[in-house]
């Protein structure tokens, strides 16, 4: 998570979404940076709302915009997928190594995930909650041109950007009746990733 103050801006870092390398870009720019622990790097609106809005709210009288990136759902799973397959996962419960893009997504439909398939939703992520607090300023992954903009026009920089925490290349297949499966019953979050312009 970055914060930059006097732009009254928190970029929230959902993680698989290229967050890493503006977090590395910026953060000696930013007057804020939580990079560690990854519950805290990667926190949701619902714990940016409960903890650190509080402390800008109470002790600044400032609210901040928010700002997050989501990626298209099966490119996202896919992300994951291929994160959770590298070498030193071997033989831990999170590894999905072994495994089928069919079989992990399938995993991840069920209401008790197995470890390897507990990757959260970009969905819950950006929840707005009850007193309001959402996501301002959403940006596709996929068009990380208006992303840099947005960055560079509202912090006054110029971004020279790095990939970072990038996952192993793997071919990926979804079959045509898993993908459909995921579509009807998510049909939240790609509706989320549709509305994004």
């Amino acid at each position: 998570m970055l914060v930059f103050f006097k732009e009254r801006l928190a970029f929230l870092s959902v993680p698989k979404t290229g967050t890493t390398a503006y977090q590395t870009a910026l953060s000696a720019r930013a007057d804020m940076v939580i990079a560690e622990p990854p519950m805290l790097k990667h926190a949701p609106v619902y714990r940016y709302n409960r903890f650190i809005r509080p402390m800008f709210k109470n002790v600044c009288d400032a609210e901040m915009e928010l700002m997050a990136v989501m990626r298209e759902p099966i490119s996202w799973l896919g992300s994951w997928y291929r994160f959770r397959q590298r070498p030193f996962m071997d033989g831990k419960p999170n590894s999905t190594k072994g495994l089928s893009f069919d079989e992990f997504v399938l995993a991840y439909m069920k209401g008790d995930k197995p470890d390897y398939a507990d990757v959260g939703s970009q969905l819950n992520f950006m929840k707005t909650q009850p007193n309001g607090t959402g996501i301002t300023h959403h940006f596709r992954y996929e068009d990380q041109t208006a992303l840099k903009r947005f960055l560079e026009e509202r912090l006054e920089v110029t971004l020279d950007l790095k990939r970072e925490n990038v996952s192993p290349q793997l071919e990926l297949t979804l079959s045509a009746e898993v993908e459909t499966r995921l579509r009807r019953k998510f049909a939240d979050e790609f509706m989320l990733y549709d509305s994004i312009d």
